[in-house]
């Protein structure tokens, strides 16, 4: 019944198109740009009462009918009621009153205030823009509609001004991560989105050919290992704020294309990436929201320097009273299988064991902003080991409402090391471990010719953006995520 009743009210849209275009009107007019936008109208009605304006936007509402109605039209900047006269337009008043809901509209009139106290425009000329033949959906809100919202994001964007808000939102947070780079003198850069190693982090690609070179290519899991190259090269401080594209699941934390900024500092180390993801998130909480308090679905959250810093083992150790770093790797496998863990003998070490603990039973306890750091090398393949303990590194994660938001290293620079290490990845991904680096001999070139000591630091944006709009799911924060198609 309800897709009947679309279909008609379909058909009566197109065929008031077709009446239009009988009187000579133009459905799908020329551009003719408005002098004003409604929320200069509505914020400095005394500038403007009585004076001429021009404004264009979309029919939201329309009430009225016989010789006088209204309409409210929306903007990019807000929405503003018109109010028609048939004495007024005179020949313009028919299209006025057969305007439907979701027609783009240019109009020219006198700014008023009704009795009730309302800004409005009093309507001397309407021009159509842009007929809309699909009626815009009176609920969009709710459970059932949540997909559709997805799938139809124009329509979300139209009918939800919220849902506008946020992506106006991380428009305004990408915008300030870059200002607070750039005025840190960090260079922007842009790196290879297809390569032929799918390198700098443990993850699955997506796979394509290309058909001149006649081989296979991925589409990027992390750009580091090309902008370490940079540093090599003589850049000190650089970053990329682009996309990484990962085939694994979707979730309401995971979208298979997500965005990424990372960014290397010459003579820097993970500390001092603590410092500079602490202060650039509170700067651009502070310049966003205009505090660095925030509430994330609930739950009050301080983002205020300094964060909390905690190692790895000790956090095991505070949620589950096992003291990994005094057992070797054959003990920590005992006290797993103990636990009711399935070890895999060919793939699971000391350090993935202690990895798996933490994010059993730590990572859910997260929720003030911390820096867990001191990860094993066996799950950190391009960090720097400690020197106090060669089974850990100089790594760090930050996690935020027991999400992780962040990555970073004390960037490892010895390419011995390096390729000892690729050398293990591919023994692992021989013992069936689909996700261990891929060796890659050209990056390892790159290190012999010499790396200073560098800090490397990746940012999640997409989370990041969730946390500071109180976005529940990933999918909220990205315009148009991936979806499995409908008809499949």
């Amino acid at each position: 019944m309800e897709e009947q009743q679309l279909n008609e009210l379909q058909k009566v849209r197109r065929e008031k198109l077709t009446q239009l275009k009988e009187q000579g009107i133009e459905p799908y007019g020329k551009k003719n740009p408005p002098k004003n936008v409604t929320e200069e109208i509505n914020c400095n009605f005394e500038e403007f009462e009585g004076k001429p304006v021009s404004l264009s936007g979309r029919v939201m509402a329309k009430r009225g009918h016989g010789k006088a109605g209204f309409l409210n039209i929306r903007d990019f900047k807000g929405e503003i009621q018109v109010y028609g006269r048939k004495d007024r337009l005179n020949e313009n008043y028919p299209l006025f009153s057969t305007l439907d809901i979701g027609d783009f509209i240019y109009v020219e009139g006198e700014v008023f205030k009704t009795k009730r106290g309302e800004v409005s425009i009093k309507a001397d000329k309407v021009q159509m823009l842009s007929k809309s033949l699909q009626p815009l959906p009176e609920k969009w809100h709710g459970l059932k509609d949540v997909e559709l919202r997805y799938r139809q994001r124009y329509v979300d964007l139209i009918v939800n001004p919220d849902v506008k808000e946020v992506f106006i939102k991380r428009s305004r947070i990408i915008k300030e991560i870059r200002s607070y780079l750039d005025n840190l003198n960090y260079y922007e850069v842009e790196t290879p989105m297809m390569q032929t190693i799918a390198g700098g982090t443990s993850a699955r690609p997506f796979s394509t050919y290309h058909n001149t070179l006649e081989q296979e290519l991925f589409m990027r899991i992390a750009p580091e290992l090309f902008l370490k190259r940079l540093v090599v090269g003589g850049f000190e401080k650089v970053y990329e704020l682009n996309r990484n594209f990962r085939n694994e699941g979707i979730s309401t934390k995971h979208n298979p294309e997500f965005t990424m900024l990372e960014l290397y500092q010459a003579h820097a180390d993970y500390t001092d990436m603590m410092e500079i993801t602490e202060n650039m998130i509170a700067e651009v909480a502070q310049k966003v929201l205009g505090t660095t308090q925030i509430t994330y679905q609930g739950q009050e959250i301080d983002l205020t320097p300094p964060w909390r810093r905690a190692t790895m083992l000790e956090l095991v150790e505070e949620y589950t009273n096992i003291d990994f770093s005094t057992l070797d790797e054959e003990e920590s496998k005992q006290i797993a299988k103990e636990k009711g863990v399935a070890i895999d003998e060919g793939v699971w070490t000391w350090g993935k064991i202690v990895n798996y603990f933490f994010e059993e039973h730590v990572e859910e306890h997260l929720i003030q902003p911390t820096f867990v750091y001191g990860h094993p090398k066996d799950i950190s393949p391009l960090a720097k080991a400690q020197s106090e303990d060669e089974r850990l590194t100089e790594r760090f994660e930050g996690f935020v409402f027991a999400r992780e938001l962040c990555n970073a290293f004390s960037e490892l620079n010895d390419p011995i090391d390096q390729r000892q290490r690729f050398e293990q990845q591919m023994e692992e991904k021989a013992a069936g471990d689909d996700e261990a680096h891929e060796m890659d001999e050209d990056f390892v070139n790159a290190l012999e010719f010499g790396m200073p000591p560098t800090g490397g630091l990746g940012i999640g944006i997409d989370r990041l953006v969730m946390l500071l709009t109180d976005s529940p799911s990933i999918r909220d924060v990205i315009l148009f995520p991936t979806l499995k198609d409908k008809n499949l």
